[in-house]
């Protein structure tokens, strides 16, 4: 029996080495870092290939090949270490279009409330008399924790004391679009505009070209950043050869504060001041009309559809399918924890499959093609990413998850799109691999300590409470 075993894991080692002969006799073959096999491999690239069952070849952090597991031997690849992933799914990983990580720590604390009261009255005061570094160092690791648990290799931020948070995210292993907040009045990591640009400016110098942090300006929205400061975080933005980062119509208030004070839609509004003019990630785009769905369209800019939180918030429901229709660069995003309240993107995409197909009537309004697609390439398009992330391609960065399918909610499977956006749960998610790196391996955290950093946000939550007069 020993002698059989040997015999059969030399012809292992052979067939993954996929050795061929030229003329002269001489093996040759493609040294590979890692070659997952066996699972059925979604590549969400613009043909939609999937093959079942699959490989994906990764050398120094990126993709060099895919295909079916039929045509390995004639790769010629010798991967150093091979991963068995029979009975599971690779995708690329989930993209997160839009949150404030650090709100982890404000989770449930005001719900059943419209966005200007749920702002004022609870989050911006918890806020004020609460944010630290250290407060923010916290709650970005719970965030982290739970997104790397559901499949998310990539998110878009913006809070305070941004520089913390991208310190986390890069020691997490995770890749993020990272807004430094900017607000006309002062906040805990700024006490007036000079000092945010002051700030913001240091975060992109210290930030600019990170393989896994990309920083940018965040003025936080039209209605709380005056016009003339959202051109110099235009130009901050221009400078840097960065993005931009801001919420857009978000909600019936905004719309009428814009009509009120400037005359003009809110798109409109950021097309007269020139912000279009950068690359910009916007937030929400709920109250968006035809003609200023063309217009984002024509400046290129990512929008991000976040329908549990606007659902939540009675903000409205976004135009997806005709955003989608348009071509546009959209993904989806959780928002915070204390507008939804969670950081799932497995029930974003569910969600956002079927509250279009209820508000249109229509049940081929948006896809599980389409959910899954702004998930993950949609998402990628949206932070101006794609060219990195977002799809299983040659060439592209390793970020992907292996997903398990042997849960009695996903037994049988038909149709594996389908299954992904209706059936699969965060739980799911096996593993989580980022430029190459593994983040998580069988459920098990390989760069964040889970139970310390729940215990910390339980003592936060107890001092926010106490700040609010709302102790149990």
């Amino acid at each position: 029996m020993a002698i059989i075993r040997k015999v059969l894991s030399i012809l292992l080692v052979l067939e993954f080495a996929g050795f061929s002969r030229l003329a002269g006799g001489e093996p040759v073959a493609k040294p590979v870092d890692l070659l997952i096999r066996g699972a059925a491999v979604v590549t969400m690239n613009s043909d939609h290939d999937l093959f079942d069952p699959g490989y994906v070849a990764i050398d120094k952090g990126r993709i060099v090949a895919v295909g079916p597991v039929s045509e390995l031997a004639g790769t010629r690849l010798r991967p150093r270490n091979i991963h068995d992933a029979r009975g599971t799914v690779i995708l690329p990983g989930l993209v997160n279009g839009h949150t404030h990580l650090a709100m982890t720590l404000l989770r449930g604390i005001a719900d059943d409330l419209d966005l200007q009261e749920w702002l004022n009255r609870f989050i911006f005061p918890a806020e004020a008399k609460n944010l630290t570094r250290e407060y923010v160092a916290a709650g970005t690791r719970l965030g982290l924790i739970e997104m790397i648990r559901g499949g998310i290799t990539t998110y878009a931020d913006m809070y305070y004391f941004e520089e913390t948070v991208a310190e986390e995210t890069k020691r997490a292993g995770l890749r993020a679009v990272l807004g430094q907040t900017m607000i006309d009045f002062p906040v805990a990591d700024s006490r007036d505009w000079s000092e945010a640009m002051s700030r913001t400016e240091s975060f992109i110098r210290r930030w600019k070209g990170d393989p896994l942090i990309t920083p940018a300006p965040a003025p936080h929205a039209l209605y709380t950043v005056s016009g003339d400061h959202l051109r110099q975080a235009r130009d901050l933005a221009a400078r840097h050869g960065v993005p931009l980062l801001t919420h857009l119509a978000e909600a019936p208030t905004e719309t009428e504060y814009s009509l009120a004070n400037f005359h003009l839609r809110p798109t409109a509004y950021l097309e007269q001041l020139g912000i279009l003019n950068v690359p910009t990630i916007l937030a929400h785009g709920v109250q968006l009309d035809q003609a200023e769905i063309g217009l984002l369209r024509k400046r290129e800019a990512g929008i991000v559809h976040c329908p549990q939180s606007n659902m939540k918030l009675s903000s409205g429901t976004a135009p997806v399918p005709a955003m989608l229709k348009a071509g546009m660069r959209l993904g989806l995003g959780t928002d915070g924890a204390a507008s939804n309240n969670d950081l799932n993107l497995w029930e974003e995409m569910d969600t956002a499959a079927k509250l279009h197909k209820l508000i249109s009537g229509n049940p081929t309004a948006v896809s599980a093609v389409q959910a899954l697609e702004m998930a993950t390439i949609g998402g990628a398009r949206a932070l101006h990413l794609d060219d990195r992330i977002g799809s299983l391609e040659k060439g592209k960065l390793a970020d992907l998850i292996v997903v398990g399918l042997d849960a009695p909610h996903q037994t049988p499977v038909y149709n594996l799109y389908s299954h992904l956006v209706y059936a699969t749960k965060a739980s799911d998610v096996r593993d989580l691999m980022v430029g190459g790196k593994w983040v998580m391996k069988r459920r098990r955290l390989l760069t964040l300590a889970e139970q310390p950093a729940m215990q910390e946000a339980r003592l936060y939550r107890d001092k926010v409470a106490r700040s609010l007069g709302l102790e149990r």
